[in-house]
């Protein structure tokens, strides 16, 4: 069953416009009396049944919620040292069918400052987050938040149960002895360095703020792969990767 996004659902009916129009009609080819899932942009999923497609807009009759969800037991949210270039852009896509809830771009002390004028408009991000979603069949649509230095997250990391820093020091301690020392996590940080890594000290600010520093193995990971890593190493020891 195709899944489609809208924010316009009113009187027992949903509308797409735009590009989401012009995917159902043209690419995926739906005709009226086809059903679909219908998410509100609000992580509510609903059965509906497509009534009518025009030539600038699909209408859906909504026929009724729908219970459970497809989202993690565990949210996630991604810390991202900002990378340069567009390595952003595939770390928002894949974090987002990871399951990921929130992407933070976080600026350290060996981000680039090029890399900083990246993150001016956060449309794009947010866009990619939105398809990713899409395209995976997330309940939710994770947030893309504003940039943010290191030192002032403190607060944010304080409210999670976990938070997991992926440190390429840090030898012989993994998520697997981890899951077995503090059994159940619900609400974890994941924290990644930019390309140059952290430096000494930050490691440090973020130890004192209780973050467990891990390893991911034997192999350095770039800064785009290593963030995907730990979301799915966390998802299959806390979440719902891997089955039963």
């Amino acid at each position: 069953m195709h899944k489609v996004f809208t924010g316009e659902i009113a009187s027992g009916e949903a509308i797409l416009r735009g590009d989401d129009h012009k995917h159902i009609s043209r690419v995926l080819r739906v005709r009226a009396g086809e059903t679909v899932t219908v998410n509100d942009l609000q992580g509510h999923d609903f059965e509906g049944i497509v009534k009518d497609v025009q030539k600038d807009h699909t209408v859906i009759t909504i026929l009724r919620g729908i219970e459970g969800t497809n989202e993690s037991p565990v949210r996630i949210t991604l810390y991202q040292g900002m990378p340069k270039a567009g390595k952003m852009d595939l770390i928002v896509q894949k974090a987002t069918e990871l399951g990921a809830a929130r992407i933070v771009p976080v600026i350290t002390a060996r981000v680039e400052s090029a890399s900083k004028g990246e993150y001016r408009k956060l449309d794009r991000l947010r866009r990619i987050s939105l398809e990713a979603s899409k395209q995976s069949k997330r309940t939710i649509i994770p947030e893309v938040a504003e940039p943010c230095e290191l030192a002032k997250i403190a607060d944010s990391l304080g409210r999670h149960d976990l938070i997991v820093v992926p440190y390429e020091n840090a030898e012989g301690y993994g998520i697997n002895r981890l899951r077995n020392e503090i059994g159940e996590a619900y609400d974890i940080a994941v924290v990644i360095g930019p390309e140059g890594g952290f430096e000494e000290e930050e490691i440090r600010l973020l130890e004192g703020l209780g973050a467990k520093a891990v390893t991911l193995g034997k192999r350095i990971l770039r800064t785009e792969t290593a963030g995907m890593a730990a979301i799915a190493m966390l998802q299959m020891a806390f979440g719902d990767m891997g089955g039963d």
